[in-house]
């Protein structure tokens, strides 16, 4: 029970930061890099654009992750470019959150960056 409260906590919090990140107006560095962190992961892309303008995201997503070594360079990853259009960014990321152990691992990461830079911003 505690297990499962938790992870609705987590999904809960993230979903309310996913809400406070995407205002009508102009879009802050660290709500973009929340963004695009949030969709690299749904995804598995390695590079993400966002335009907010024209409501539109390109990615390139990894098709094959057996040719990935993060300990040496690979000048051929197996890759597909995909350019998707979203009506509002803030339901299209929250449909992104997944429920599995190392997503949520790897949300409740989200949430202590952007609280503890949260943190320092009151202080000064």
């Amino acid at each position: 029970m505690v297990n499962s409260s938790l992870k609705m906590r987590i999904i809960s919090e993230l979903e309310s930061l996913i809400t406070q990140s995407c205002p009508n107006q102009k879009i802050q560095k660290k709500q973009k890099d929340l963004h695009v962190a949030l969709l690299k992961r749904y995804y598995n892309a390695y590079d993400v654009s966002i335009d907010y303008f024209r409501r539109r995201i390109t990615l390139n997503i990894v098709i094959d992750d057996t040719a990935y070594n993060p300990n040496i360079v690979n000048t051929y990853l197996p890759t597909f470019r995909a350019d998707i259009h979203f009506i509002s960014l803030k339901y299209f990321l929250k449909k992104c959150l997944e429920q599995d152990v190392r997503s949520l691992a790897f949300y409740a990461s989200l949430l202590r960056m952007f609280s503890k830079e949260e943190r320092k911003l009151l202080v000064v």
